[in-house]
Order: structure tokens, then C-alpha cells, then sequence
């Protein structure tokens, strides 16, 4: 089975540049599954649901959204093996721009919106900056000039990748990323795989439970601001 981690900022595209991907992919007769990770809610169970693709969801509540991934990573893994799909894609939340869902030696998709501003490459963490793949949704809504300016931004982040345009409700340019995720490696286990970068680092007494404000309730690991 051939595992893709697809990351990206929230609503930017991902579901539907999956379920387009899925769409070429099934005119091999090849089969495909996602899980979706998400922190409180999620609506799109839905869409996957109505486009016959097999998803499981994963809600981390309270606990970091990385941290969660992580610990489910493999079990996902066994349940698309147990399903006996050709496609596996998982579906990061992407809330703080500073996620690292991509793992060494599977294939990794961040997934972009043109409309979130010039700047927001640079502004986006691992998820970014160490995909193999990125992918610019909405690109169809702003002007060349504009598409031309946010593609330069990608590629000052991350200079390495492919960087790819795919319009999520006509499906436009899901063809060339379907050949690019062709090429990915299969798995069969991630045991002993390693993350490409670190997850957000927070072992504090916030984590726990903690909600009192002040000096004497911070414990753990901590970052203050310095002011002069």
C-alpha cells in the first residue's frame, strides 16, 4: 500500500484535492482510503462518504493534534493494509502552521490557498517546508501577477518541492499530481520510521489541566516573552 501525508493551514482545499486525486486514481481501477485528523469537529466525513471513499476520523480533543497523529500513525497504516487499498491518505488539521505530520521516505503533500496571502509561505512551518509536493488551491481567483508572487513565496520556503495548481471543484491539475503520487513508495509498516522534523514541543501544566493565570501555576516546559 502507498501511504501520502497531506498537511496544509485550515480550509484551504485539502479534502477536496484529495477526493480529486482519488477520482484519477480510480481510472486505474486502483483503490484508495483516507483518514482524517482533526481537533473538535469535522464535516468532512460527508464528502468522503458520498464519494465512496472509505475514511476513518480522528479527533485529538485536548491533546496536541501532531502528538495524536503520531501515536495513531500506524494504526491507520494496519487498517488500510487490512482493507487491502492501493492509496492511503491521511489529512492532517494544520492549525498552528507549525505541524510536522510528514514522515521519511513517504510521499508528503502541503496543500495551499492562493487567497491566504502573499506572505503565508513563509509563515508556515514543516508542513511546508519539508513536503515534497505543494499544492496552490484557488488559484483561479486572483490575477497571474498575484499566482506568479505566491508561487515565488513557495518556493523561497521551500525550494526542493514541486509545486503543482489544482482548482478543487473542476479537478484541473489533479492529473499531474496523480503521477506524482504513482511514484510514492509502499509500506507496510511504519515502525522505526522517523518524522522529518519535530512536532511543537509543550510539556507544561497547561497540558495537564492547568487554567490559572500566573507565575506560581507555569511549570514544565515553558517560553516567556522578553521586554525592554
Amino acid at each position: 500500500m502507498k501511504l501520502v501525508t497531506v498537511s496544509g493551514p485550515p480550509s484551504s482545499g485539502k479534502t477536496a484535492v484529495i477526493l480529486q486525486l482519488i477520482e484519477r486514481l480510480k481510472q486505474d481501477e486502483s483503490t484508495a482510503g483516507a483518514v482524517k485528523f482533526d481537533c473538535l469537529t469535522t464535516f468532512d466525513k460527508a464528502a468522503y462518504v458520498s464519494s465512496d471513499v472509505p475514511v476513518q476520523i480522528g479527533l485529538s480533543g485536548k491533546f496536541c493534534p501532531d502528538h495524536f497523529y503520531i501515536s495513531n500513525i500506524e494504526k491507520c497504516v494496519q487498517w488500510g493494509i487490512k482493507n487491502k487499498f492501493d492509496y492511503l491518505f491521511t489529512e492532517s488539521a494544520g492549525l498552528c502552521n507549525r505541524c510536522s505530520p510528514h514522515v521519511q521516505g513517504v510521499l508528503a503533500i502541503c496543500v495551499i490557498d492562493s487567497l491566504a496571502g502573499v506572505h503565508t509561505p513563509r509563515k508556515i512551518g514543516p508542513m511546508l517546508k519539508y513536503a515534497d509536493i505543494i499544492v496552490i488551491t484557488k488559484g483561479d481567483i486572483v490575477s497571474q501577477a498575484e499566482r506568479e508572487v505566491f508561487m515565488f513565496n513557495v518556493l523561497q520556503a521551500n525550494a526542493k518541492a514541486h509545486v503543482i495548481f489544482i482548482n478543487g471543484i473542476t479537478g484541473q491539475g489533479a492529473f499531474m499530481l496523480r503521477k506524482h503520487v504513482q511514484t510514492a513508495r509502499e509500506v507496510v509498516s511504519l515502525q522505526d520510521y522517523r518524522l522529518r522534523f519535530t512536532t511543537p514541543a509543550a510539556v507544561c501544566s497547561y497540558c495537564t489541566g492547568e487554567t490559572h493565570i500566573g507565575d506560581n501555576y507555569q511549570m514544565g516546559m515553558m517560553k516567556t516573552m522578553e521586554f525592554r
